[in-house]
This record gives C-alpha cells, structure tokens and sequence, in this order.
C-alpha cells in the first residue's frame, strides 16, 4: 500500500494543487514541450481540475483551457479556464468545444477508469478510454498539433500506442518521475498532429 500523503501529495497541497498529478503533467511538459504560451488545451476526463490548473499556468492569459468530465468540476480561479460537463464521445460536446475554441493546440488526458482490483479489466477499460481521448484529439487538433494521455500498460496500449504513430510524427512512451513506484500507468505523447 502507498502512503497516502507522500512527497508529491504533500507538495501538491502545499502549493495548492488540486492533484499530485499535477507534477505529472509538469515534469512531461519540461521533456517534452507540448503545452507552450498562448496555446488552446482540452483536458479530457479533467476531475478534479488538476491537470487544467497547470495548463492555465502553461498557456498563461494569452491561452485557454477546456476542461471536460461527466463530473461536475469546482471552478477555478483562473479566467482563462472553462469545466463543460459531459461525455467525450457525444458529438454536441465536440460542437460546444468548437464553440469556445476553433484551433486546438493540445489534447491532454489523465483520464482513467473506476478501477475493479480485476488487471486486465481495468488495463482494458483505462485503454478504451484513452483511445476515446484519441480520437477527440483527432477530432479537434490543428495541423501540428500534440497529444497526452496515460493508460496503464497492456496489449490494448501497445495497440493505441501503434494508431498513434498513424496520427503523430513523434511517438513515445513516458514514465515521469512522480509516477508511483508500483503504478502500472505510463502517458503516452504524440507531437506533430497530421491529418
């Protein structure tokens, strides 16, 4: 068992986060670059806000994020950030996204299943799930554009990891240094949006 309050639990309360997840999406953003100034972002499966927290910070108030859960989200104090509540995969909420932002520059995603404790179901439901954040990404995402998501390692993973170089001209698999020693979850970046 993991302690509940560990480093970066402690650390995302200290510095207000709503997540220690949030330290997930810094640490990928310092290798890899995919959220930059100005950019527009939809944070897909976003409860509790975590994720979009730090993108707002990223993208600054030139940018924008949009966040999207069945859940309904607390607003954030950040003006450039708008919680939809709905479901990723009903067309009207990829027109209300359009609504707010035509141009999207990245898709991220720390979406993840309620988990059973049974492996290869929720291995399966978590891959479901991020190949559902992929096909928003391609959906919405300008020429260029990039793409995050986490899914805990499996066949099916391997597999989205593989439509992925399809959509993408970099591919690659990322463990970031918060991740928990015992967490199966890796993210998943796709840079260089093509059509």
């Amino acid at each position: 068992m993991y302690k509940k309050k560990d480093h970066y639990h402690q650390k995302a309360k200290q510095q207000g986060y709503r997540s220690r997840s949030a330290f997930k999406l810094k640490q990928i953003n310092n290798k890899f670059s995919i959220i930059k100034k100005g950019h527009a972002i939809v944070d897909v499966g976003a409860a509790p806000g975590g994720w979009s927290q730090v993108a707002a910070e990223l993208v600054g108030s030139e940018g924008e994020v949009i966040g999207i859960d069945l859940e309904e989200i607390d607003p954030l104090p950040s003006p450039n950030v708008t919680f939809i509540k709905g479901d990723i995969t009903d067309e009207d909420i990829i027109e209300e996204i359009k609504k707010h932002v035509e141009k999207i520059d990245c898709v991220i995603s720390d979406i993840a299943p309620k988990t059973t404790g049974i492996i290869d179901l929720d291995r399966s439901r978590s891959a479901i799930l991020s190949m559902q954040a992929l096909e928003v990404a391609c959906a919405l995402l300008r020429d260029g554009g990039n793409f995050l998501t986490k899914v805990f390692q499996s066949e099916e993973s391997e597999e989205l990891f593989r439509d992925m170089k399809q959509c993408f001209s970099y591919t690659k698999r990322y463990r970031p240094p918060s991740t928990r020693k015992r967490s199966t979850e890796i993210y998943l970046v796709g840079k260089g949006f093509n059509r």
